[in-house]
């Protein structure tokens, strides 16, 4: 039976969204083909016709996960504090991509890292955008500063097997992003 194009289209967003839970939640080396296609509802035969390799979805599930992020960041301080909570700690394969996979990509191949670079570079200009105050140049250093400190604490948090660690290292780095922030506080 031929798949229409719209299904085309359909089965290789399902496939996308599925792998990126499974690769947040496990890791790119656990994850094989079969499994995200399982998950996808999808037959293992059938990931040729939407990818060349298994690096392929890697590449293709990063540039997807980090470009459809959308960070909403209306308020900041309300976004910061659910960013660095328990409940994003504790769910991966629900969280930000960046976080489950940055520390993954060194192993990938050029393509999986320049879509890496991409997302990030997106992620950082909306974090940008959102800081109220200063120059350019002054809310892309504090943009790049608060990200990478929270995308820290979120690893940080979840690599250790100590609880009473895991949440302060969540409340310690809102609690310095707070009080180190250039600008003030304001929602946009």
């Amino acid at each position: 039976m031929r798949v229409s194009r719209e299904q085309m289209v359909e089965n290789r967003a399902r496939i996308l969204r599925e792998a990126s839970r499974l690769f947040r939640e496990q890791g790119f080396a656990a994850v094989t083909v079969a499994d995200v296609m399982k998950a996808a509802g999808q037959t293992h035969g059938g990931f040729y016709s939407h990818f060349a390799s298994k690096d392929d979805l890697i590449a293709a599930t990063v540039a997807e996960a980090l470009t459809g992020e959308s960070m909403g960041m209306t308020d900041l301080e309300a976004w910061t504090d659910a960013y660095l909570s328990p409940l994003h700690r504790d769910h991966p394969e629900q969280g930000c991509p960046t976080a489950s996979l940055a520390g993954l990509m060194r192993q990938q191949t050029p393509e999986a890292r320049s879509a890496m670079a991409k997302g990030l570079e997106k992620q950082l200009a909306r974090f940008a955008a959102a800081l109220p105050e200063g120059s350019d140049d002054d809310r892309r250093q504090e943009a790049i500063g608060r990200w990478a400190a929270m995308v820290g604490a979120i690893v940080l948090s979840r690599a250790v097997d100590d609880p009473a660690l895991a949440d302060e290292l969540l409340i310690s780095t809102r609690g310095w992003l707070a009080d180190n922030s250039t600008s003030e506080r304001i929602t946009t």
